[in-house]
């Protein structure tokens, strides 16, 4: 088994990390690079920046904030948010991003991922995908924090975006998103068989039973979380060493 990354995730709203239920009913929790700070040394494998309101203003707010954190964190930083072409790409790569994340715009305009992927390599292009449960026993893919309706099949978009250039698959649900019930496996499953790249579980962790039913049952090969870290129900070293305890290959520290 792939060794499971385990990625802090900070939604960023101006200069604040939040944090909300089913990202909406954001509450403010304090200064973005300070809990970055903390989970780099608490082990984090990766982060996630996710600038939450960038779709509205058509623009990634998070530069200054990446390069910032790019000087005393020294594990792989993925920004989404707002990217809507190859420049705000380089832009926050240049910044200190190693991956840039792309939703809303990739839904308008596909081509885009393979645009940056072309630039970058396919391994700096994470395509986002905030999903909902349909109704009819799938899952929609959903833009503006699962606000805007895309009508397209998230696992077949996520088949989709592997096909356009993307390395990387960030699934949100949103249905789960802040609630602490556990991630959607049935989603994280149906992605996963979808695609032959990694598959990046969010949205509903509040146990470590949840990480390891959506890796043993949903084949994620990283989880994302944020609500039990921000709130210290639990600590990045607690879930690393429940997770080697149940027998997950996780890095060791």
């Amino acid at each position: 088994m792939p060794t499971v990354r385990l990625i802090p995730r900070l939604d960023i709203k101006a200069p604040n990390l939040i944090k909300g239920i089913h990202l909406e009913g954001l509450r403010v929790i304090g200064d973005p690079q300070a809990y970055a700070r903390r989970y780099y040394e608490a082990g984090a494998d990766e982060l996630l920046y996710i600038d939450i309101v960038a779709s509205l203003y058509g623009r990634n707010n998070l530069a200054d904030i990446v390069r910032q954190t790019a000087r005393d964190v020294f594990v792989p930083i993925t920004v989404g948010g707002g990217i809507r072409s190859v420049e705000d790409a380089r832009a926050l790569l240049r910044a200190g991003a190693d991956k840039v994340a792309v939703n809303t715009a990739a839904v308008a305009r596909p081509e885009l991922l393979t645009d940056i992927a072309r630039q970058f390599g396919s391994q700096a292009v994470v395509l986002s995908i905030e999903a909902k449960q349909d109704g009819k026993g799938g899952w929609e893919a959903y833009t503006d924090n699962g606000r805007e309706h895309t009508g397209l099949d998230a696992v077949a978009w996520a088949r989709r975006g592997q096909e356009l250039g993307a390395g990387e698959i960030l699934v949100t649900s949103v249905d789960r998103e802040g609630t602490r019930k556990g991630y959607d496996v049935a989603l994280t499953r149906a992605v996963s068989a979808a695609v032959t790249i990694p598959v990046i579980a969010s949205g509903g962790m509040g146990s470590v039973d949840h990480m390891v039913d959506v890796v043993r049952q949903g084949h994620a090969d990283a989880v994302a979380m944020a609500d039990v870290l921000h709130y210290n129900r639990m600590t990045l070293p607690d879930i690393r060493t429940a997770a080697i305890d149940r027998g997950l290959a996780v890095r060791r520290t």
